[in-house]
């Protein structure tokens, strides 16, 4: 094995081993049927870092004072417990939040309501993509052609190695998008 391949192989235990770790056994024991997401009674909801604690922003520049703190910008939203602590897609359904469907006069959003059943998953339980909660967010060519082929059987690659590795789905899953760790909010069709 190459040594690149390897150290590949190593983070990715690692990251598996993490996310198993991070969940209290009340959540484990829920994996292997994956049943509905729910926050365990002894698990917190994420606690929005102060802007001149979180690493991110310089709290030296004055400039800080004219931002909104993220406790005080989010705590409208609906709560989750992974990543950052907002139920983005249910924030959307009951009205709280609006995007823009356009930036440029003459662009409008395409919400395409399909969804794609994926069943090279292993021994996991298939995977639902919903269309319709991606595209009230985002444009197509945003996945399309670059990311995903819209061409059934045309991407090539797809594994949960590579979104692992912050490709595919872990291009926004983990970085905007709830986090990986969330392993029954895609795999979520039992195998008949």
């Amino acid at each position: 094995m190459r040594k690149s391949s390897l150290w590949c192989v190593l983070r990715w235990l690692g990251l598996v081993l993490a996310a198993a770790l991070a969940f209290p056994a009340a959540v484990q024991a829920q994996i292997p049927g994956l049943a509905p997401t729910v926050r365990p009674m002894n698990m917190p909801y994420p606690v929005q870092q102060p802007l001149n604690k979180d690493g991110v922003h310089d709290p030296a520049n004055p400039g800080i004072k004219m931002l909104q703190e993220p406790r005080e910008g989010l705590s409208k939203l609906p709560k989750d417990y992974p990543g950052n602590g907002v139920h983005w897609v249910k924030a959307l359904r009951e009205g709280i939040i609006q995007p823009r469907t356009n930036i440029l006069p003459g662009t409008e959003i395409k919400v395409l309501d399909l969804d794609i059943l994926l069943t090279n998953t292993g021994e996991m339980p298939l995977v639902l993509f919903p269309h319709r909660q991606h595209t009230e967010w985002l444009d197509c060519s945003n996945c399309h052609e670059r990311i995903f082929a819209s061409k059934k059987g045309g991407t090539k690659g797809l594994s949960m190695f590579a979104v692992l590795q912050g490709e595919f789905c872990g291009q926004c899953h983990g970085a905007v998008a709830f986090p990986l760790t969330e392993c029954n909010r895609c795999h979520s069709q039992q195998r008949k």
